[in-house]
């Protein structure tokens, strides 16, 4: 029996992207970031990189409030821009705008975004459900990680903490149990899929980028 007769259709997405997402969790930045390896200075371009992404994730997302197959996953609980914004003001100051730039994989990150996740329902929510349900999961283990390593309470974690989902697994549940019921028929699923993996490259990519200073942001002994 096959994969796609014996599970639903987010098993099937966590089943069928399992090794993108374990060559993504394997990224040198991450890795070190989390074991305390590298200075605040790593934390913040983290965070400013992902604030580029979720600027566009979410304006995007506007624009499918109505839409059958998106809609229902678009809920105001999990929205991060503004947290995000509030742990950049904390890490590089009120004018932490200034000078801030996309690095090349965030700009393909956001390209892929603007030209295809904007127009297909399926691509998009493919992006929602790699960065918001990633959140939920990893990102809570993240948050504490570099509450240990950089001594970080709320202020500069924001990003992680979702004061609206107090119990995060009944609302991943509830998430799952929108992707079983959507609207797709198999080649959308397929879709979804795809673009999902692709997801992970799009990360897979940033982390790297990001590694490229990592002699920089390196703690001296």
């Amino acid at each position: 029996m096959t994969t796609t007769e014996v599970a639903g259709f987010a098993e099937r997405i966590r089943i069928e992207t399992q090794q993108a997402h374990a060559d993504t969790e394997n990224s040198v930045f991450v890795t070190e970031l989390l074991d305390g390896k590298l200075d605040a200075a790593a934390h913040a371009a983290l965070i400013a990189q992902t604030w580029f992404v979720y600027d566009v994730l979410e304006r995007i997302g506007h624009t499918y409030t109505d839409d059958p197959i998106v809609g229902p996953f678009l809920s105001p609980e999990l929205l991060r821009t503004s947290a995000l914004e509030a742990d950049l003001e904390f890490l590089l100051g009120a004018r932490w705008r200034d000078g801030l730039a996309p690095l090349q994989a965030t700009i393909a990150y956001v390209d892929r975004l603007q030209q295809v996740a904007a127009v297909s329902p399926e691509a998009f929510l493919a992006h929602h459900y790699l960065r918001y349900m990633g959140d939920l999961s990893g990102g809570q283990i993240i948050r504490r990680m570099l509450e240990r390593a950089y001594g970080y309470d709320r202020d500069g974690l924001r990003f992680y903490i979702f004061d609206e989902i107090p119990k995060t697994k009944p609302f991943k549940d509830s998430y799952r149990a929108k992707l079983d019921a959507a609207p797709l028929d198999g080649t959308q699923q397929q879709r979804v899929i795809d673009e999902a993996n692709l997801v992970f490259g799009l990360n897979g990519a940033l982390f790297a980028d990001l590694a490229a200073d990592l002699d920089r942001y390196r703690t001296q002994v």
